[in-house]
């Protein structure tokens, strides 16, 4: 348990930040501004619904992706060694990391997905995550907020 826990706290770092920068691209929120072109309107969305997105999204990936994803992983252990068949093992996790995934329908739907790919990355890795690196993994999601907000706020300064 103590060498999974970090391996799930980084793909939720990963995860967590690659799903709100596609969210953001995929569903940018209206800026309301009638002035600027199409191209520019839906690059200001999109920039300013990223950190949003971040803010909503990744604590939820980090608590409740990170404690359904290792309930998957165990029984998924559980139910392979019980038909004595380790291939099987993947498919009962992925399903199961799809069923709780449907939480919140179709948005919580890609987030998990895309938890247990990253997942199944740095698991592919056969490399044991310390605490120090999951730790570090979290400057990710902290830093892509902090550069997107950077640029709203420089955009607000300078083009509003």
């Amino acid at each position: 348990m103590k060498t999974i826990l970090p391996r799930k706290v980084i793909s939720a770092s990963v995860s967590g930040t690659l799903f709100a920068i596609i969210l953001g691209l995929t569903l940018p929120h209206s800026t309301g501004d009638i002035n600027l072109s199409f191209n520019q309107s839906h690059f200001v969305s999109t920039i300013t619904s990223i950190p949003v997105y971040m803010m909503y999204c990744f604590p939820a990936i980090l608590i409740y992706g990170v404690f359904t994803s290792i309930i998957s992983d165990k029984l998924g252990d559980f139910i392979s060694i019980k038909i004595k068949e380790k291939n099987v093992e993947p498919f009962v996790s992925g399903a199961l990391h799809i069923i709780f995934g449907l939480i919140l329908f179709w948005v919580s739907l890609g987030a998990s997905i895309l938890f247990f790919i990253t997942d199944r990355i740095l698991r592919s890795r056969y490399k044991r995550y310390k605490w120090l690196e999951a730790i570090k993994s979290l400057a990710i999601p902290v830093l892509t907020w902090l550069l997107f907000m950077g640029i709203v706020w420089g955009n607000n300064m300078y083009f509003s």
